[in-house]
């Protein structure tokens, strides 16, 4: 299943996914002090997310639980980005990754171990 959030979406899901059950008050709130977003910005993502059957609200209080986590999110958009950057190849990303990046032998020997994993 292909997840597709924008930024915006992200962002509520984020606050959802630590503070669930969250009401949309609160979530409100939250997006207030973190992003400096009012209210209305807050409840139109909250309807999107919703409408794309990410979140569920429930009454009363109009409380925000979701319907995906956050690494099925993680894994979609990580294979969206495979596909669109690196035709869907996992090599070239992890070799475009690596190519600027000093690593230490520690960091090898991790990667190794993960690689071995799978």
């Amino acid at each position: 299943m292909e997840l597709k959030l924008f930024d915006s979406e992200l962002k509520v899901m984020e606050l959802i996914w630590d503070l669930e059950p969250v009401s949309a008050k609160d979530l409100s709130l939250y997006a207030e002090e973190k992003y400096q977003w009012n209210k209305n910005t807050t409840y139109t993502v909250i309807k999107k997310l919703e409408s794309k059957g990410y979140i569920k609200r429930n009454d009363p209080g109009f409380v925000c639980t979701s319907l995906i986590s956050k690494s099925e999110v993680q894994k979609s958009e990580t294979e969206g980005l495979i596909n669109r950057l690196f035709g869907g190849s996992k090599k070239a990303l992890f070799s475009s990754l690596i190519e600027n990046e000093s690593l230490t032998s520690s960091d090898i020997e991790e990667l190794r171990r993960l690689i071995d994993k799978n």
